[in-house]
C-alpha cells in the first residue's frame, strides 16, 4: 500500500478515542473532520484537509448506543466513505472492530433476509477499497458476501496470553457454549496448548433455540475438577454464557471463566459479570458499553492490534502472524 503521500486516519465521533489510539500507535496523522448535526436528524460530514491521492483509514465501530443507534452509525459510516471517495482519496480502508448485522448471514426460515450480504452491498457501493474486521460471527460467510478484500483480525491470541499468564498451572479445558462455536473454541484450544506446552481438552455445551427460547445444557466432554474457559465471539443478553457456566459447574468444573470479543449490550455484560457461577469475564473494548466496574471484568484493548494491522498494511507486510501470536514475533 505504498503511496507518495503518507496515509491518514480518521474516525467518527462514536469511535474517536479508539481512532486516536490507533493513529498514535501506528504513527500516522489524524485527518480532522467536520461533523455537524442538524435538528431533524440529518448531518454533514467532510474531511477538513485534502485527501486527494492519499490512503485513508476510517475507524468506526458499529455497536449501537442510546446516543448513536446501530443504523445511525452505519449510515454515517456510509456517507463518510462516499465523501472520501468524492474528495479523490486514492484508497479508503474501513477499520470496523464490531460489524453489526453479521450474525444474520444465511436464511434459516422462508423469506429470511440475509443482512450480512445487504451490508456488504452497501459498503461496496461507497467504493471502499477493503475492510478490516475483528472476530466476525462467520468469517467464511463474510468473505462470500464481499467482493472487496476483507482482512480478519482475532482477539484469540490476546485471550491466550491473558489466560497463560493468569492460569499457568491449572488443569484446563476449553468449552464452546454451543455446537456452532466449536471451531472457534478448537482454534483457541490449539493456540493455548502451544503457549502453555500441555494438552487441553475441548468440550461443548448442547444448546437448542426455538421461538426465542433457549434450552438444553448437556455437557459433552470431561470437566470434573477442571478450570474451564468458555469462549464465544459475542455476548448479547448473556444468557447463553450464564447457562453454559451453570451446566459446567453442575458437571463438576472447579471454576468457569468466560471470554468473548464483543459486548454490544450493557445489560448483557452486567448480567454475566453478576453471575456467581462465573469466576472472571474477559472481553475487549471493540464494542464495550458503559457498565458498572466489576472485580470479575477484565477489558483488553484492541487499539494495539488494529495499529499493528495498519502498520503492516502500509508496509505491505502480511497480517496472518496476528492470528497466531500476540504480540507478534518481532514486534
Amino acid at each position: 500500500m505504498t503511496r507518495d503521500a503518507p496515509p491518514l486516519l480518521c474516525s467518527l465521533s462514536e469511535s474517536q478515542k479508539l481512532g486516536a489510539q490507533i493513529a498514535a500507535r501506528a504513527r500516522i496523522d489524524i485527518l480532522p473532520l467536520e461533523e455537524r448535526p442538524f435538528e431533524e436528524g440529518e448531518f454533514k460530514l467532510r474531511p477538513l484537509d485534502s485527501v486527494r491521492g492519499r490512503t485513508v483509514f476510517l475507524v468506526q465501530s458499529l455497536a449501537g448506543s442510546a446516543e448513536a443507534p446501530v443504523a445511525q452509525r452505519l449510515v454515517r459510516l456510509l456517507f463518510l466513505l462516499f465523501g472520501l471517495r468524492d474528495a479523490a482519496a486514492a484508497r479508503v480502508v474501513a477499520l470496523i472492530p464490531y460489524l453489526s448485522y453479521a450474525r444474520k448471514d444465511r436464511r434459516t426460515q422462508l423469506r429470511d433476509p440475509v443482512n450480512t450480504r445487504y451490508v456488504a452491498q452497501l459498503l461496496e457501493a461507497t467504493g471502499v477499497s477493503s475492510l478490516v474486521c475483528l472476530d466476525v460471527h462467520n468469517p467464511a460467510a463474510l468473505d462470500n458476501a464481499f467482493r472487496v478484500p476483507v482482512d480478519h483480525l482475532s482477539a484469540l491470541p490476546m485471550f491466550v496470553r491473558h489466560f497463560a499468564d493468569t492460569l499457568p498451572k491449572c488443569d484446563l479445558a476449553v468449552a464452546s457454549p454451543d455446537v456452532g462455536g466449536v471451531k472457534r473454541a478448537q482454534i483457541f484450544r490449539e493456540l493455548l496448548t502451544k503457549q502453555i506446552g500441555r494438552e487441553i481438552d475441548l468440550v461443548f455445551v448442547e444448546k437448542r433455540r426455538a421461538q426465542k427460547v433457549v434450552s438444553g445444557g448437556t455437557v459433552v466432554g470431561a470437566v470434573d475438577g477442571r478450570t474451564v474457559i468458555v469462549l464465544d465471539d459475542l455476548c448479547a443478553s448473556g444468557q447463553t454464557l450464564i447457562r453454559a457456566a451453570g451446566s459446567l459447574r453442575e458437571a463438576g468444573a472447579a471454576a468457569v471463566h468466560v471470554a468473548f470479543t464483543h459486548a454490544p449490550l450493557a445489560r448483557g455484560l452486567a448480567a454475566v459479570c453478576a453471575c456467581d457461577e462465573i469466576a472472571s469475564v474477559i472481553t475487549t473494548d471493540s464494542a464495550l458499553p458503559s457498565v458498572a466496574p466489576s472485580e470479575r471484568l477484565t477489558q483488553l484493548h484492541v487499539a494495539p492490534l488494529f495499529a499493528e494491522a495498519v502498520s503492516r498494511m502500509i508496509a505491505g507486510a502480511p497480517l496472518a502472524p496476528l492470528l497466531h501470536r500476540w504480540p507478534p514475533i518481532g514486534s
